[in-house]
């Protein structure tokens, strides 16, 4: 059995830090995603996700933080860091062109002086998970449309996820499965 999954989230001065406790999904990746447009809309400009316990994450999760610094950027600017990715989290992100558009730090040593501070300042981010199946379906369309939007490679590897999606709004049985 997988092991739950915490979205970790505080503010270390000027920065909003966001550790993925366990692998990044189409469950959780609504919660991350409110937590960090607030933070935007608040007029925070550098965001960080940790990924140091994130083994894995999905097309979704992915295309939330595609989502994210893209907002960002039209928000008037700001950096969407990722630290401690593993090889096959920088492996995603880099296949997907998302290196293009977030600051990956390979080599460890973005947000040094926050980085030490991380541990005590974090907490459970307090928001709601609880959401109907048709808001989930138009979140996890969303966040494939970005990842489709940055490249053309994108757009043809998520065509039949998009298209099956929207359908299933359409038709109004949207039942979240990607």
């Amino acid at each position: 059995m997988t092991p739950p999954t915490h979205i970790l989230v505080g503010t270390i001065g000027r920065v909003f830090w966001m550790r993925v406790d366990g692998r990044g999904t189409f469950q959780n990746s609504l919660q991350a995603k409110k937590a960090m447009q607030r933070m935007i809309a608040q007029g925070t400009k550098n965001l960080v996700v940790d990924l140091e316990r994130c083994p894995m994450m999905d097309s979704t999760f992915l295309g939330m933080l595609t989502g994210t610094a893209l907002n960002l950027r039209e928000a008037g600017g700001g950096t969407l860091s990722v630290l401690n990715a593993n090889q096959r989290n920088l492996q995603l992100l880099t296949s997907l062109g998302l290196d293009h558009i977030l600051e990956l730090d390979r080599e460890g040593k973005l947000w040094s002086d926050e980085r030490k501070q991380a541990c005590n300042a974090l907490q459970h981010c307090g928001e709601s998970t609880a959401e109907c199946k048709d808001t989930q379906t138009r979140h996890v369309l969303s966040a494939h449309q970005a990842l489709a939007d940055i490249s053309p490679a994108n757009e043809c590897r998520f065509h039949d996820v998009i298209e099956f999606l929207e359908k299933e709004l359409e038709a109004g049985t949207a039942a979240v499965s990607a």
